[in-house]
């Protein structure tokens, strides 16, 4: 069998946990942030988890990252 080949936007995106979660920037962060409240601006500090269903997805591209 061939090795497997990681999406290298992936890689670059995205993080796994000990726990195995996937660590990604908060969105909505790259532009516009004078219209933004400072409320979203100070809650979408850091990094989050994703949810399930895109934990999924990233994971697959991600083959070796467990």
């Amino acid at each position: 069998m061939p090795k497997m080949k990681t999406k290298s936007g992936a890689k670059k995106r995205f993080k796994v946990t000990a726990t195995g979660r996937i660590l990604t920037a908060q969105a909505g962060k790259r532009h516009g942030m004078i219209k933004r409240s400072t409320k979203f601006i100070r809650q979408a500090r850091g990094t989050t988890t994703l949810s399930a269903p895109d934990e999924k997805i990233v994971k697959s591209y991600m083959p070796y990252a467990r």
